[in-house]
């Protein structure tokens, strides 16, 4: 008998597991895969480490956001930082030209008004803007997120609407969209909180995780295990179990059939999942029928190169590439042009400064592409599969050579994943990236909350408030917040 059973090991299951281990509660962490981390997982080719979903974190700097989330993890002195470039730490290319991000509000500013020059009230609205929706958040979420009145006024507001108000220059408008691919909005739809919170987090301080993300993952297990915790892997639940009156779940049943007790259950597996697992009257069709008709981020194909020793310089920032002037790639998405940009960067390693060993390049791809292949699994789709992958990295890798001239020459050797990758092995609907797609036209309708009609279930992920190391640590606080006090929770952050 466990007092919490968190259900799925990705980031929001284990740093729910360390709040609450660490708050004396008895933990148990069951996760179907044999790695933990969900979109932290790494894995390694030619000796290098790649990521698969963890490319970059914002708000790093002492006494910054997430610095005070990792303090609380510790994880400050055990995770390996590199800042990435001061005075660019994102280059956005479009129209053939590029913009740079650079760290720092007023460096920000200085650096854009290098290319905007009759823009300074565009630029000075906008970072007020950032700053104004930060801090109705009380620094994300000092108090619960559903109930903060000062942050919901921004639910409805739309960024592209928003960046249209500000300025009337086009391309001003989609460079400040450009990091678009982080969040993978619909300009139709995207809530400017969202925009806001992303773009806010990296202009203050932006970093690379030097040897990939996997770190925070066994950084975070040997602490739940220290603070007597208990992770089973290869161990995927089948059903909740819940007791002959309906009120409670009293365990859950894995494939194997083995059967674990709890008082209390969290969730870190999408909510679609979730409520497959439970058979309840407590849980409404109406609420199943919502969340299961809310739109999914789309998915990405990815390159991982390895290239030849001491062959390619390492870039200290992340490069955005975009073919036309439209920085909404999900928008100007079209599969007889695929691809219509991408984003890539070397990785930080402790190997050396001066030359990369790697290159991640990510680009949108929509699951229906992949569709005969779906009811495949991992390393046994097919030649046709092995071929289409092929084909798509010679296209992408074609296009990264108008930027990157001779790249092919450096590469040793390189791999690729698909949609169905990213749903074999983090679990999303369709592989999704980011989740759910989060609507500024009907904010409520998107908006899932830790609570559930059964009291002693809990949702947490990213699904729960936002994507992202912050966006998760953020929503792991709210989900163990209704179990041991937000407000308490975040004075331990906040002091």
């Amino acid at each position: 008998m466990y007092d919490i059973l968190i259900v799925g090991g990705g980031l929001g299951g284990l740093l729910s597991g360390y709040v609450l281990s660490k708050e004396g509660y008895k933990v148990c962490i069951v996760e179907k895969n044999h790695q933990l981390g969900g979109c932290l997982q790494t894995f390694v080719r030619d000796k290098c480490v790649f990521d698969t979903g963890m490319h970059y974190v914002g708000s790093m700097a002492e006494g910054q956001i997430l610095w005070r989330f990792f303090k609380y993890f510790d994880l400050i002195d055990k995770v390996k930082f590199k800042k990435l470039d001061e005075d660019g730490f994102d280059i956005i290319n479009i129209g053939e030209k590029d913009y740079k991000y650079a760290q720092g509000y007023d460096n920000f500013k200085e650096t854009m008004l290098r290319n905007f020059p009759d823009e300074n009230e565009a630029l000075t609205n906008y970072i007020n803007k950032l700053k104004e929706i930060k801090n109705s958040f009380n620094n994300y979420s000092s108090s619960r997120l559903d109930l903060n009145t000062s942050s919901i006024q921004y639910f409805g507001i739309n960024t592209f609407d928003y960046l249209k108000s500000i300025t009337n220059n086009t391309r001003l408008q989609n460079v400040l969209a450009g990091l678009n691919a982080l969040y993978a909005g619909k300009p139709e739809s995207n809530p400017l909180y969202v925009h806001a919170i992303i773009n806010n987090s990296f202009i203050e301080s932006a970093w690379r995780l030097i040897d990939g993300g996997e770190q925070i993952t066994n950084h975070l297990a040997d602490s739940i295990k220290a603070n007597g915790g208990t992770i089973l892997k290869r161990s995927e639940v089948k059903r909740f179990v819940m007791n002959q009156s309906d009120e409670l779940i009293e365990k859950v049943e894995l494939k194997n059939g083995e059967q674990i007790e709890a008082k209390k259950f969290i969730s870190n597996v999408h909510p679609v999942k979730t409520f497959e697992m439970v058979k309840s009257n407590r849980i409404k069709k109406a609420y199943i029928n919502r969340i299961n008709s809310i739109e999914h981020s789309i998915s990405i194909f990815s390159i991982y190169i390895v290239f030849k020793e001491n062959s390619f310089k390492y870039f200290n920032y992340n490069y955005y590439h975009y073919k036309g002037e439209d920085s909404w790639g999900v928008r100007a998405y079209d599969a007889s042009k695929w691809p219509e940009g991408y984003m890539a960067y070397t990785p930080a390693t402790s190997k050396s400064d001066v030359y990369a060993d790697s290159m991640i390049v990510m680009t949108y791809m929509k699951y229906d592409e992949l569709k005969q292949w779906e009811n495949t699994t991992v390393e046994k789709r097919g030649e046709e599969y092995l071929e289409f992958k092929r084909k798509k990295a010679e296209q992408l890798l074609n296009l990264m050579e108008e930027r990157f001239p001779n790249l092919r020459s450096h590469i040793k050797a390189y791999y690729t994943s698909t949609p169905l990758t990213y749903r074999d092995y983090v679990g999303t609907i369709n592989g999704s990236i980011y989740g759910i797609l989060k609507d500024s036209s009907n904010p409520f309708k998107t908006l899932i909350f830790p609570r559930t009609k059964i009291p002693n279930l809990l949702l947490t992920g990213q699904n729960i408030n936002m994507h992202g190391l912050l966006g998760v640590s953020m929503g792991a606080f709210m989900t163990c917040g209704e179990l041991v006090g937000l407000k308490y929770l975040f004075g331990k952050i906040n002091n």
